[in-house]
Parts: C-alpha cells; sequence; structure tokens
C-alpha cells in the first residue's frame, strides 16, 4: 500500500479526507504541520504529498515551496486539491508541475501523479511568493491601519509607498498601533527588545525585519534567530516576505491556546 502524507488545517476536515484517501487504497499520514515535518518528511520521503487549499492556502503554498527546497523531497509528487480559484492559479505560477484537482478527482490525480516520472524544478525561493505582490499589501497594512515603524532605515517610508485610505505611520510601537514593523540589525538587540516588542503585539501583529545576508549589511542575525525568539517570548510566526531589497521579515502574532506552531524553514536570502 503506498504511503502519501496529507496536509489539512482542520483536524475533522483532515480526517475525514485520509478516510477518503484510505478508501482508494492509500496508507494516509495526516496530523497537521508542525515545526518538524520537514525533517520527518526528509527522513522517509511519502508517495506523495496531498496539501487541502481550501483552509489556509497560503499556508498551504509556503509547506509546498519549502518541500521543493528540499533535494531529498524534490521528486515527492504534490498534489493540490481545492482552494480559490484565483489563489490556485498564483500557486501553478510558482509550481507548474505539481497537480491541481478537486475531491471530487482525487483517485484519478493521485493515480496520475504517483505513475508518471516526478523531475520537478525547484523554485528560485520562497520569497518568489511574494516577489510581484505590493509592499504594503504584504505587509498586511489595511485602510485605517495605524503601522508602527520601529527602526526603519533612512527612506523606508519612501519605499512603503503610499498607504491605504484611512491608514498611517506612527514611529513608536504603543497602544494606538495595529500593526508593528520593528527592524533589528543584530542578536543582542533582538533579544534586548523581543519582550518588550511582543507585549505590544496588536490585532495586525508584529513582523520581525532583519539584514539579508546579501545585502551587505553586518548583522549576525538568520530567520532562524528571529524565530527562535519570538517563540520565547510567547509568539508565533505565520508569514515571510522579503520587505526589500535589504531586509527579510517574519510576521507573528501572540500564541493562543491550540494555535500550533508554523512550519520549519530554511533561511531566506
Amino acid at each position: 500500500m503506498q504511503r502519501i502524507r496529507l496536509i489539512h488545517w482542520t483536524a475533522d476536515e483532515a480526517a475525514a479526507k485520509a478516510k477518503r484517501l484510505r478508501a482508494a487504497g492509500y496508507a494516509v499520514e495526516h496530523e497537521p504541520p508542525a515545526p518538524r515535518l520537514l525533517q520527518r518528511l526528509r527522513r522517509e520521503p511519502p508517495g506523495a504529498i496531498v496539501i487541502d487549499l481550501s483552509r489556509l492556502p497560503s499556508q498551504g503554498r509556503d509547506v509546498a515551496l519549502a518541500i521543493r527546497e528540499s533535494k531529498s523531497l524534490l521528486a515527492v509528487p504534490l498534489v493540490f486539491v481545492d482552494g480559490d480559484p484565483g489563489k490556485v492559479r498564483r500557486i501553478q505560477g510558482l509550481l507548474p508541475d505539481a497537480t491541481y484537482t478537486s475531491w471530487s478527482r482525487i483517485r484519478g490525480a493521485l493515480r496520475r501523479a504517483t505513475a508518471r516520472p516526478a523531475a520537478p524544478a525547484a523554485p528560485h525561493a520562497r520569497m518568489d511568493a511574494y516577489a510581484k505582490t505590493p509592499l504594503v499589501r504584504k505587509l498586511g497594512i489595511k485602510p485605517g491601519t495605524v503601522v508602527a515603524l520601529v527602526g526603519a532605515p533612512p527612506g523606508f517610508v519612501t519605499t512603503l509607498g503610499a498607504l491605504p485610505a484611512g491608514a498611517k505611520w506612527i514611529l513608536q510601537a504603543g497602544k494606538t498601533a495595529h500593526l508593528i514593523v520593528w527592524f533589528v540589525r543584530s542578536r543582542a538587540a533582538l533579544a534586548r527588545g523581543v519582550g518588550r516588542m511582543a507585549a505590544r503585539v496588536g490585532p495586525g501583529g508584529l513582523w520581525i525585519a532583519w539584514p539579508k545576508q546579501a545585502s551587505g549589511a553586518a548583522t549576525d542575525l538568520t530567520q532562524s534567530h528571529v524565530r527562535a525568539e519570538g517563540l520565547a517570548a510567547g509568539l508565533v510566526d505565520y508569514k515571510i516576505c522579503a520587505v526589500d531589497a535589504e531586509w527579510s521579515g517574519l510576521k507573528f502574532a501572540r500564541r493562543s491556546a491550540g494555535r500550533r506552531q508554523p512550519l520549519d524553514s530554511k533561511t531566506s536570502r
């Protein structure tokens, strides 16, 4: 019996989908994504990975891109199921060789995906998913949002561009800020300030930005360091983006009961 991995974020729905896949003759693993999922997949690659896009499609996309960045998983077929057509088209632009189907046609889609030799090209980088998106949208700035820019580099306001109606930026995190974008240049500064920033996280979340290694800026920070400090401060990361040519960013929210930590990922360049 061929072993496949189902990735779904809703436990009840995942159990029902797994039952359908078992009825089709597959051995199914389907616990929700967790920080060490990639490590387990690398150790024991499945025959295929089925990703449901009906819930959290952006996370499904990021999981798939992380999988494709791993050489040991490059040949494992990816099968995307359902999802908003517009969002699915964008994922197809990043992963055109994957299989796209619906749950009503999953049997045939899986049979075709696992029967043909898989020779996909690895995506250039996970940041490609955000490359053509306006910065305001990437950061999640909506109409009426008060954005705190903490430690922003000179000229960043110009880089940010025009804000949506009613949105504005301020230069200090406080009670009025819905969203914080915090620029950090060293591990020491991150460790010193992350508790204070975590205490001020508003409904829009907290972006922690650090200099890209390719920027030439003097820094000892990496994505792994930023994630570890955020998690230790009681936050959970759920989005990544290239802020601009010089900075990368991870977005955090307060960790609530039942919220799982995200999939582990490689450091973006």
